[in-house]
């Protein structure tokens, strides 16, 4: 029995250092620019700087269904799938424009522009600016999935209904957290408003 309790104190002890580790992980890295102009109670109205992004869009309609895929041939190029083989810091967050089809996409790092970056190894894998936009946002922890995604989008456009702004219905998940940090996670649903 006491065998039990050391492994068990052990595999605590193991398990703390991974989360640890896991946090260590998303400090410093590069975050999609913003500026908060109002908060409400549970949702902000946000100013995000023009930017450039890698996306790739699937066919899937759901978090569940592209995630892993989208994230696969995102990575691949940051990576080193690419003409040059250059490799690129990991931005945060990882946005997945939830329309017909799924959009995902990676913040380019802000020392690069779209003409210094390498040709893609995967044709599916494009590039594109952002124009700033302004957008409300609403956050919620622990791990995502499409039941939690839909909750959290339908509660932010509740909420943008009863304070009167207007939104163009086009909104994104953004996921800030590595997928083996199961604690502190962060997770938003945002979309674009018209103040």
């Amino acid at each position: 029995m006491k065998i039990v309790y050391i492994v068990l104190a052990i595999l605590l002890v193991l398990f703390a250092i991974s989360q640890l580790w896991a946090q260590s992980q998303v400090k410093g890295i590069e975050v999609y620019p913003y500026r908060v102009d109002k908060a409400y109670d549970g949702i902000e109205v946000r100013r995000y700087e023009r930017a450039n992004f890698i996306y790739v869009t699937m066919d899937a309609k759901t978090y569940a269904e592209s995630s892993s895929e989208g994230f696969r041939m995102l990575a691949g190029y940051i990576f080193g799938g690419n003409a040059r083989e250059q490799k690129f810091a990991m931005t945060s967050p990882v946005v997945m424009e939830m329309d017909s089809n799924v959009t995902m996409k990676f913040l380019v790092p802000a020392q690069y522009t779209l003409d210094e970056l390498p040709t893609p190894t995967n044709a599916q894998v494009r590039f594109t600016t952002e124009s700033e936009r302004t957008v409300a946002a609403i956050t919620f922890g622990g791990s995502a999935n499409d039941e939690k995604i839909q909750q959290y989008k339908n509660e932010l456009f509740q909420r943008l209904t009863e304070e009167g702004i207007s939104h163009s219905g086009q909104w994104s998940f953004l996921g800030y957290d590595p997928p083996f940090k199961l604690f502190g996670r962060r997770n938003e649903v945002v979309v674009d408003v018209q103040l």
